[in-house]
């Protein structure tokens, strides 16, 4: 079966169940494999560039011809049978009615299938769906039932415990607050989220409601960025007035991981990230992935800006990450 993936969950979901796709996007990075794939679509937006700045052309692009252009070529030549893409965010990915609509102007004879996770059964679930699709029905089954497990292994392993206030942020400049999957992860890492709801869509807050709300654990994986990277970027949260005062400063709870690799995109490392925000959360409760680390923020700016709130928007200031 000649299959493309339009996102990099898909990529991982598809390479898992045993399938080599023929084209992906120009963000498919794991595995490492997926990389050397042709790309069916591009980018108006510089991954490069400061939070602030890719943001900013985020918005810019969102409200003129989008944040993806379609490579038709490649996808004509690509000629596939089936087109993994998705629905949940047109920043993070190219979507599926932008997908549909090329198969259907190139008179392609496909299968578009669209994925829609919200939290992480959903995500679960995909997998099975994509292994359906593709004939690797039982192996989808047993990767599912495999992941299943060690999520129940970790609310076993927290039940019994106080349950801190957690934030997750997918964004540092403007702060952004995990939605999707985050609240669910959190909830089932033993952590209480509160600042949104498992399946709710991240959003933009101004940075004193956070800081007011005093989050006792905080955990930065700033959508499309590795953990050095993540690392580069938290000054712009460090640095606000205040942060030296929340409770997971004062504490050292407050981390930085890659977000890229193991919160922004919907597919198997998912409960990768469970059992590292679990380790977060209630350190030594369960034994997270070797190469699932986190990284202490660094110390605060000592000079912040004293006013360094953007006006909140309501869409995801994204590189181009699916979420």
């Amino acid at each position: 079966m000649r299959v493309v993936t339009t996102l990099p969950s898909a990529t991982e979901v598809v390479y898992a169940l045993g399938v080599e796709p023929i084209a992906t996007s120009h963000e498919c990075d794991y595995p490492p494999a997926a990389a050397d794939r042709p790309s069916v679509e591009r980018t108006r937006v510089d991954p490069s560039a400061d939070s602030a700045s890719i943001h900013e052309q985020v918005g810019e692009a969102v409200a003129g011809e989008g944040v993806y252009e379609i490579d038709r070529e490649t996808l004509r030549r690509a000629d596939p049978d089936l087109v993994v893409a998705q629905g949940v965010c047109d920043v993070c990915a190219v979507d599926s009615v932008a997908i549909a609509d090329a198969v259907a102007d190139l008179g392609l004879d496909c299968e578009v299938l669209t994925t829609d996770p919200h939290v992480l059964a959903d995500v679960i679930a995909d997998i099975e769906q994509i292994g359906r699709a593709l004939d690797r029905g039982d192996r989808a089954e047993q990767l599912a039932a495999d992941l299943r497990d060690r999520v129940g292994r970790v609310e076993r392993a927290v039940a019994d415990r106080e349950r801190p206030r957690v934030a997750v942020l997918d964004w540092l400049d403007p702060v952004m607050v995990s939605g999707h999957w985050g609240p669910d992860l959190v909830e089932r890492a033993g952590g209480r989220h509160g600042l949104a709801a498992p399946g709710e869509r991240s959003t933009t807050r101004e940075w004193r409601a956070v800081r007011e709300d005093d989050r006792e654990v905080l955990v930065g994986g700033p959508c499309g960025f590795d953990l050095n990277r993540a690392l580069s970027a938290a000054p712009a949260l460090t640095g606000r007035p205040g942060y030296a005062d929340i409770a997971a400063g004062r504490a050292g709870r407050a981390h930085v991981i890659d977000g890229d690799a193991y919160l922004n995109r919907p597919g198997p490392r998912l409960v990768d990230t469970l059992e590292l925000l679990a380790d977060l959360i209630h350190p030594g409760a369960v034994d997270p992935p070797a190469d699932a680390t986190a990284r202490p923020l660094p110390d605060p700016d000592p000079d912040p800006d004293p006013d360094p709130d953007p006006s909140p928007s309501p869409s995801r200031p994204v590189s181009g990450r699916d979420e």
